[in-house]
């Protein structure tokens, strides 16, 4: 294959066009002091909020253009890196750009106080009265809201100080499981001793040699059993420490205070474990058509990542995947397809690996700005929905900031992974309709099965885990290694028996999980996907009506809590129906593929 091209040796219509941004790094350079003497502008504002419904909206305006003006300066600069990160240049901006951000973010700290220190009746006063002030409704609102668990000033800035610690739990933990722990050599297919790392290990586990595939499932685990006592005291400390939090700040529980920021109710959390709970003989069916097709008589818990269908030869060149992704989402309607070829061809994505270059793939950019897409292309079907699912983020921003002011430009990560899985669905969909390829259409279904798999049942088993330690701590028991690892395999044994032998050691594989040090994160993941699997069903069941309110959605940003956004789609998670929704699609998949390999 030979060396990677040098990035000045990628053609120029494969390169995104950073320019759109800022021309070059002297104009960035006069941004950067302009916002920097400006600093001291808003300081000024500090103590005064309370005098007039025009101080208060000067105020909020200059915060958000300083704001968004330093998001500005370090999306360009972190992208820049990301071009060729043996270019420290651009480190150095992108250093420079946070560290602004931080001292904004110090100034514009009085902000939130003085409105929560506002009488409401003076607040609805100014708002009613100033028509620049209703923009910030739902800002205010939000405030309010949480006004219950703001603190005095105080106990605050008592609280403040603990935030040097307060993640030093999974501080550690991120050392020690990337930067210390050493896991053992095995023998790949050619019989070649390779040292087993966490980037490698899910290569073994989809080996077609199933020695290669159990050794690598034995060493991984066996080597965290040796830590396994250091890895309960940091999750345990975790655990200790949302505990803290959730009570200092008048909360019920650890769940009920993460779920908070959302405005979630505690039942939506409940309702996805509860559905997936009692459609777990799904599951269980699609594992015992794998054994089969993989011509197994016990499927073991190394058997569930290696391809149950091979993965077609067929290569993509990147011109015909852009027509493929176009083609797949043209039910969205001729204005998101209009957007979608503007990003395709106006300088949104950078497509080839270069020397120097961020590997995988993400959608960025800034609100001043268009988004942006990196790439790493290589021709496979896998690259072709991930053009898709990146179009899927950055539609979403692109919809979102031409509509919202930039106060609202930061949608939620609860509902951040919707648009892309909606775009996936899609092109799943139109490619399994336009292809009388077997091969390609079960791989195709196994593709999407493996999504629903890996998205909505092992993410709604790691919320269960996590509502179980969250749980048992609250009520005052301890978090040992023992009693982890047994919470951990009797939920491995619910979801996987009696179609998978569960292997002992998979107890353990809660000690690896990075997720778990952000509690109650994980479940959005489902939710989100349930969600997508609901809005593309309508949308290719209803058409323009269902279009029009998926279209509000994106444009929705962070105007309104999550729940209420999705509503706008046609999808309420407040109930169990979208999560049942998505898993009668996952049977009705199930039983498509069970047509071609059974």
């Amino acid at each position: 294959m030979g060396s990677l091209p040098k990035r000045d040796e990628i053609d120029k219509k494969y390169k995104w066009n950073l320019e759109d941004i800022y021309e070059n790094v002297d104009i960035w350079e006069e941004d950067f002091k302009k916002i920097e003497n400006s600093i001291d502008n808003i300081v000024k504002y500090k103590g005064t909020l309370q005098e007039s419904a025009e101080k208060l909206l000067e105020c909020l305006k200059l915060r958000d253009e300083l704001m968004s003006s330093c998001e500005k300066l370090f999306v360009f600069a972190r992208m820049k890196k990301d071009e060729d990160n043996a270019v420290s240049l651009y480190q150095g901006l992108a250093d420079r750009a946070s560290n602004l951000y931080t001292k904004i973010y110090a100034a514009t700290s009085f902000i939130v106080p003085e409105i929560i220190a506002m009488e409401e009746d003076v607040l609805k006063k100014y708002i009613n009265s100033l028509d620049g002030l209703k923009i910030y409704q739902h800002h205010f609102n939000e405030i309010l809201r949480q006004k219950e668990h703001v603190l005095s000033d105080k106990e605050e800035e008592l609280l403040a100080l603990t935030s040097e610690f307060s993640g030093s739990s999974r501080e550690i933990f991120t050392m020690f499981n990337n930067a210390d722990i050493k896991f053992p050599f095995i023998k790949d297919e050619d019989g070649k001793e390779t040292e087993l790392t966490k980037g490698r290990y899910i290569m073994f586990l989809e080996s077609r040699d199933r020695r290669v595939r159990k050794d690598a499932f034995y060493a991984l685990y066996d080597t965290y059993q040796k830590y396994k006592n250091s890895f309960a005291a940091m999750l345990s400390g975790s655990v200790k420490s949302d505990k803290f939090y959730a009570a200092a700040r008048k909360y019920n529980s650890s769940l009920e205070a993460s779920l908070d920021e959302d405005n979630i109710n505690t039942k939506v959390y409940d309702n996805l474990i509860e559905t997936v709970d009692k459609n777990l003989h799904l599951l269980q069916r699609y594992l015992k058509l794998r054994k089969k097709a993989l011509k197994l008589d016990e499927l073991n818990m190394y058997d569930l990542y290696v391809p149950i269908v091979e993965t077609p030869k067929k290569e993509f060149p990147y011109e015909d995947a852009l027509k493929l992704v176009e083609n797949g989402l043209k039910p969205l309607g001729e204005e998101y397809i209009k957007y979608l070829k503007e990003g395709f061809t106006n300088g949104w994505i950078d497509v080839y690996e270069n020397q120097g270059k961020t590997g995988g793939a993400y959608s960025w950019g800034s609100y001043k700005t268009h988004p942006y897409v990196l790439l790493n292309y290589q021709g496979t079907i896998n690259d072709v929905f991930t053009i898709a699912h990146e179009m899927g983020h950055a539609l979403h921003t692109y919809y979102t900031n031409k509509t919202q002011p930039y106060i609202y430009s930061e949608y939620k990560i609860f509902v951040a992974e919707v648009a892309s899985t909606v775009n996936e669905s899609l092109l799943i969909r139109y490619m399994l309709d336009n292809t009388d390829d077997k091969t390609e259409k079960a791989y195709l279904l196994n593709h999407y099965l493996e999504q629903f798999r890996g998205t909505v049942f092992r993410q709604t088993m790691f919320a269960e885990f996590e509502k179980i330690i969250h749980g048992k701590y609250q009520n005052g028991e301890a978090l040992t290694a023992e009693s982890l690892s047994k919470i951990y395999l009797d939920l491995n044994k619910k979801y996987f028996e009696p179609e998978v032998n569960v292997n002992e050691d998979i107890s353990i594989e809660w000690a690896r999980i990075p997720h778990f040090y952000t509690s109650f994160y994980v479940y959005k993941y489902a939710t989100g996907f349930s969600a997508a699997t609901a809005i593309s069903n309508m949308i290719l069941n209803e058409g323009s009506p269902a279009v029009e309110r998926y279209i509000e959605f994106l444009k929705g940003g962070n105007s309104d809590y999550p729940l209420e956004l999705l509503k706008k789609a046609g999808v309420d998670l407040s109930t169990p129906k979208p999560v049942q929704d998505a898993l009668d699609v996952f049977e009705k998949t199930v039983e498509e593929l069970e047509s071609i390999l059974v």
